[in-house]
Parts: C-alpha cells; sequence; structure tokens
C-alpha cells in the first residue's frame, strides 16, 4: 500500500489524534475488559469473553490501518500551491453546462472529504475529473447516469 496521500495540517493532525486515541484510551480498555470476561470463568462457553477477543481484534486493525495511512500521509504546505490548475488543496469553482448552475468545491484527501462543507475527495469521481484542469477547461466526468460537463471558472488556494 504505497499510495501517498497529502492532507492540510489539520486533517493530519486529526488524525494523529484519533489513533493516539486508540492506542492510550481503547486498547487498554479492550484488554482490561478481556481480563474481566476471563476472571468469570470457563473460557469454552464464555460469550463475553469472545466478544471482547472480537473487539481487541477490531481494534488492533483499526490502529494498523491508522498507522498505515499516516506512514504514507504527507502535510501539503498550501503556500506554495500552484493555482493555474487543480491540484488537491485547490478550492474549484465550477459551472455545470446543463443547469448553469456554480458550485465551489476544495479537493482535499479522501478522510478530509465533507460534502456538507464543500470539500471533495481527490479519489471521487467529480475530483478525479477536475484534477489537473485550468480556468477555461471543460471537465468531462462520467457519472452513474451519463457524462456530467463543468466549465472551470476560478482555481484558488
Amino acid at each position: 500500500m504505497s499510495n501517498v496521500s497529502y492532507y492540510t495540517a489539520e486533517g493530519l493532525k486529526k488524525l494523529r489524534d484519533e489513533l493516539a486515541q486508540l492506542k492510550d484510551i481503547e486498547r487498554p480498555k479492550a484488554s482490561q475488559a478481556i481480563a474481566d470476561a476471563r476472571d468469570k470463568g470457563d473460557l469454552s462457553e464464555n460469550a463475553e469473553y469472545d466478544a471482547a477477543k472480537e473487539a481487541q481484534g477490531l481494534l488492533e486493525m483499526k490502529i494498523s490501518k491508522l498507522e498505515a495511512t499516516l506512514s504514507t500521509a504527507r502535510l501539503i504546505d498550501e503556500s506554495q500551491l500552484d493555482t493555474t490548475k487543480a491540484l488537491v488543496l485547490s478550492t474549484v469553482k465550477i459551472k455545470n453546462q446543463t443547469n448553469g448552475m456554480e458550485m465551489s468545491y476544495k479537493l482535499v484527501a479522501e478522510s478530509e472529504a465533507d460534502l456538507a462543507s464543500g470539500k471533495i475527495s481527490v479519489n471521487s469521481p467529480i475530483g478525479k475529473g477536475l484534477l489537473g484542469k485550468t480556468v477555461g477547461d471543460v471537465a468531462e466526468i462520467q457519472v452513474p447516469n451519463g457524462v456530467m460537463k463543468f466549465d472551470i471558472i476560478e482555481i484558488t488556494r
């Protein structure tokens, strides 16, 4: 899994905080739940013990996945971004050619995507379609019900 992911300082801090929470708080809780269940007797018929072991396995898998993500995470210096074309962390103002509706999206890493706040993943169909485009280009984006065309109006940081 050598896919490099680019993050803002805020997004990277959020990932690190979540990992610290899992390792420092959730992991000891899981170990304690296993110990408590083990103290209740016969492990072969102890559903509480089985559930605690399964929960610990899921927690360890989540920790492992976060560590892998952080190992390939790169911080982006937003002040160095090229605003001549749409890149990660660019804010792109687009106009739908079909209905004339204008929208602005900030292109972010998948884990930072939040459509409600106008942040879309660079791995989403629209995000992929906008990457590398410059002002004046037309982005043709394949969506489930056909191809949507967007005019690139503005690119900012």
